[in-house]
Parts: structure tokens; C-alpha cells; sequence
């Protein structure tokens, strides 16, 4: 077993982005790394299906059809959604990345998202190095 399959034994990793294709190749790219890979077109689906697992982390894309990433993570503060949350978009500005931050993401990445920052991005959240929603 490679030393980051051991680093991310036990890992769940939430894929939501309503893009086939872009969830196929994260999928791929994090199970390469020893990551259990669950992924959903839609923040809804995800809402719905998720149950903690323990050691999990999201990837949220912010541009979701129905409501944004953001939209969910506010909605989603009442309901004890309490795992760390990595944001990305195609479209980000200061004012995207303020509120996400405000939301208390574990990291904002802009896509095209480079593989390495994705993985430690991944790797942060999943340490706890991030401040928690509060």
C-alpha cells in the first residue's frame, strides 16, 4: 500500500458537481489515492443521501442547478451538516469567496482545479486544519 493510500485509508471523500464528467474524473483521481469516493449531480441528492461516515469530506461546486453550493451550505448550517466542505468554481469572485469563507469552507479553489491542490486541499480538511463552522 502507497503511503498516501495509508494517509487516506478510512477517508469518505462527497463528490457534488452536476457535470458526468467531472465527477468520473475526481472519482478517479481520489480513489487512486485510496479515498472512498461517494459523488451526486446535485446538492439535493447529496442532502438527502448523506450520512456521516466518520472521517468525511466534501467537494461542493458552487455553480449547481436549483440551489447554488452556497445556498445549500447556508441552508444546511440549521440541519447539523458538520463536515468540512471544499467549494470550487468556474465563475468565483471576491464576493463568492467572502461568503464562502463566512460559511467556514475548509478551502475555495477555483477550477480548473490542479490535482496536487485538490489533494491537499483534501488533506487539510480531513486533519482538522481548518476553522470549523461556528
Amino acid at each position: 500500500m502507497a503511503a498516501d493510500e495509508v494517509e487516506f485509508e478510512n477517508a469518505m471523500v462527497f463528490v457534488v458537481d452536476d457535470d458526468d464528467a467531472v465527477r468520473d474524473s475526481l472519482r478517479l483521481l481520489l480513489e487512486s489515492y485510496g479515498m472512498t469516493v461517494e459523488d451526486y449531480a446535485s446538492a439535493e441528492a447529496f442532502g438527502a443521501g448523506y450520512r456521516p461516515c466518520g472521517r468525511d469530506c466534501l467537494i461542493l461546486d458552487h455553480n449547481l442547478p436549483g440551489a447554488s453550493g452556497l445556498d445549500f451550505l447556508a441552508s444546511a448550517q440549521g440541519r447539523g451538516l458538520d463536515l468540512p466542505v471544499i467549494l470550487v468554481t468556474g465563475q468565483g469572485d471576491s464576493a463568492i469567496r467572502a461568503r464562502a469563507l463566512q460559511l467556514g469552507v475548509a478551502a475555495y479553489l477555483e477550477k480548473p482545479v490542479a490535482d496536487d491542490a485538490l489533494v491537499d486541499a483534501i488533506r487539510v480538511a480531513l486533519d482538522g486544519r481548518f476553522l470549523p463552522r461556528t
